[in-house]
C-alpha cells in the first residue's frame, strides 16, 4: 500500500483461516492480509510492487484457475480466493521453491512483474519456450514441462539455463526482467560484508 483518500478504512487479518494463512506463507506470500474497505461515497487506494515493474490485472472466473510465482500478487477482490498448490516441475518458474499461488474465485487480481509484462494466449497443441526466470503466471490448463537449454553445453554454458516448454490451451504472462539475474550480476559488486554464503 502507498496510500489511500479519506474515509478508507484498513483491517489486517488471516483472511481464509490459520490454514490459508499458512498455505499463503508456503507460497511466499504474507500470512496477514490486508482488507480495505471504502466508504459510501467511494474511494481511492494506490499500490506499489516490491520490484521495479508494471503491474497487471486479471479477471478471475468460476471455471478457471490460475498459478502465480512467488512474490507476484499485489492485490484481489473480496469473491478472489487462494491457495498454495504444488507446482511439480511448474514451481521451478520465478519463485525459490515448488510452491505456487494457486488463484480462484470471482473477481480481479493484481499482479506484478520485475520490469514489463508481456501476455501470450496459446492454443490447444501450441508449444512456446519460455526462461523460466520470466515466467510470471499461467492458466493452470497449460501443460508444463522444463528442461535445458539444447544439449548439455548449451544449458551449462549458453547462460539461459532451463527453459520451460508450454503446451496450450491457455495463457501465459511473462516478465521482462530476471530476479535471479539481477541477483548474479549485483552479487559480485557488492562489499564483502553485505554477501551471504
Amino acid at each position: 500500500m502507498v496510500s489511500f483518500s479519506a474515509g478508507v478504512t484498513s483491517e489486517t487479518d488471516v483472511t481464509g483461516g490459520l490454514m490459508r494463512g499458512i498455505q499463503r506463507l508456503f507460497g511466499g506470500e504474507s500470512f496477514f492480509q490486508n482488507t480495505f474497505r471504502a466508504p459510501e461515497a467511494g474511494g481511492e487506494i494506490t499500490l506499489a510492487p516490491t520490484l521495479v515493474g508494471d503491474i497487471g490485472v486479471l479477471e478471475i472466473s468460476p471455471d478457471s484457475s490460475l498459478l502465480l510465482q512467488s512474490g507476484a500478487y499485489l492485490a484481489a477482490e473480496r469473491d478472489v480466493t487462494f491457495d498454495t498448490s504444488w507446482g511439480g516441475a511448474r514451481g521451478f518458474f520465478g519463485g525459490p521453491g515448488l510452491l505456487l499461488l494457486r488463484v480462484t474465485g470471482q473477481g480481479k487480481v493484481l499482479y506484478a512483474g520485475y520490469g514489463g509484462l508481456e501476455e501470450r494466449t496459446l492454443d490447444a497443441g501450441q508449444v512456446y519456450t519460455v526462461d523460466t526466470g520470466h515466467i510470471v503466471a499461467m492458466d493452470d490448463s497449460i501443460q508444463y514441462t522444463v528442461r535445458g537449454m539444447g544439449n548439455l553445453k548449451g544449458t551449462l554454458f549458453s547462460g539461459e539455463g532451463l527453459v520451460g516448454e508450454l503446451t496450450g490451451p491457455g495463457r501465459v504472462i511473462m516478465q521482462s526482467r530476471s530476479e535471479r539475474d539481477f541477483i548474479a550480476w549485483l552479487t559480485p559488486r557488492l562489499p564483502a560484508t553485505y554477501r551471504t554464503n
